[in-house]
This record gives structure tokens, C-alpha cells and sequence, in this order.
């Protein structure tokens, strides 16, 4: 029998990364939400949510990537890169994800009481290529656990 060898540039390879960022943010409290942002299958942005621990509502996990990859690209376009995050982005996260015309979003568990979807499903470039449910199950079991243990306090 053959070995089946894994694609290591695959979504699901970069959203376990992602997932890693999300597990980071649940340890520190905040809501677990990861991302990972790649640039021909390397990683030029790792984060996750950060809003406690700056007293900062925009600094969603998806802002801080954004941020980060234009720094390392040196410019402020993403057409060329890939934005890989454990739950549906909010629509203010649609909107940075728009404006820096990112060329593929990939996310894991759906959001819907603040996704992009329900609200702005239009906010991406138009070019932007859009995958859901990566890992979906995992990504989604992450946040449930995070909500539960804050229902317990």
C-alpha cells in the first residue's frame, strides 16, 4: 500500500497554524481567534486576538496579520497572499481584508452572529477567492470552550 504524504502548504496545514495562534489567545484570555497570512506558501504574519491585552476593539486577529504583512511586503496590497483564520472574519475585518485586496481567504468555523457573511458578504475585493469550513469542527470546538469555561466564573 502506498503512503499518502500530506501537502504541507495545504489550508488545512496553515490553519492548524492558525489554530495554534487561537489556542495562544485562549491562554491569555482572549477570545480564541487565530490567524496566519502567507505569501507564496510562507508564513509572513502570525497573530491572534489581542483586544484585552491592548484595551483595543480593532485589534482583532485579522488586523494585526493585515498589519503585519504589509510590513514585511512593503506595501499595503495583498493580492498575492493568502489569509487563513480560525472563524468567519466580523464585517469590520471584512473591511481591512477588502481594502488590501487579499487574493485568498480561508477560514475555519462559521460566525453568525457577527460574520461577514450575513452582513457584508460584498465587503472582499471582488477578486478575492474565499474558502470556508477548513478545519471547521476544531476551530468552532475551540471557541465553544473558551465561552464555556467564561459561563463557569
Amino acid at each position: 500500500m502506498e503512503d499518502i504524504k500530506i501537502n504541507p502548504y495545504s489550508d488545512e496545514y496553515f490553519m492548524k497554524q492558525a489554530l495554534q495562534e487561537a489556542q495562544l489567545a485562549f491562554e491569555e484570555d482572549e477570545v480564541p481567534v487565530g490567524c496566519i497570512i502567507t505569501c507564496r506558501d510562507k508564513v509572513i504574519a502570525r497573530t491572534h486576538n489581542l483586544t484585552e491585552t491592548l484595551h483595543d476593539v480593532t485589534a482583532h486577529a485579522e488586523i494585526q496579520a493585515i498589519t503585519a504583512a504589509a510590513e514585511a511586503l512593503g506595501g499595503k496590497y495583498l493580492d498575492t497572499c493568502t489569509l487563513y483564520v480560525t472563524v468567519e472574519p466580523c464585517i469590520m475585518c471584512a473591511g481591512a481584508i477588502g481594502w488590501s485586496q487579499m487574493g485568498r481567504v480561508v477560514y475555519g468555523a462559521r460566525d453568525e452572529k457577527r460574520g461577514f457573511e450575513n452582513f457584508a458578504p460584498k465587503a472582499f475585493h471582488p477578486k478575492t477567492e474565499v474558502v470556508s469550513g477548513v478545519l471547521e469542527n476544531e476551530c468552532a470546538e475551540l471557541m465553544k470552550n473558551f465561552f464555556k469555561s467564561k459561563r463557569k466564573k
